[in-house]
């Protein structure tokens, strides 16, 4: 498959750090967890380093968790507790049950 110049050209942020890097030090985030089925979809972004970092295993039901526990203008520090009180009272979200999406 032949890529397109521009893309490797353009900048983009790390939705992890925030770094402005060129697009060909980037690597490819798709939340849906299906980054080869790409038709109709947008990427997000991580730097080399912050897609070193993360862990490559499944885990069913966290991007549907994080969506429900954000708030607009929320704190990192309420967005942790919002996160942690979700977690830990399980039954209040399913998805995040083994086996479940």
């Amino acid at each position: 498959m032949w890529r397109s110049r521009d893309q490797n050209q353009r900048t983009i942020n790390c939705i992890a750090c925030g770094a402005s890097v060129a697009r060909a030090d980037a690597r490819e985030y798709d939340k849906e967890g299906d980054r080869w089925e790409r038709h109709g979809k947008e990427f997000e972004y991580l730097c080399k380093d912050c897609y070193r970092g993360l862990c490559h295993q499944p885990r069913p039901g966290l991007e549907t968790l994080l969506a429900d526990v954000e708030r607009t203008g929320q704190s990192r520090a309420e967005f942790l507790a919002a996160y942690v009180d979700a977690v830990e009272s399980g039954g209040d979200h399913p998805e995040t049950e083994s086996g479940r999406d």
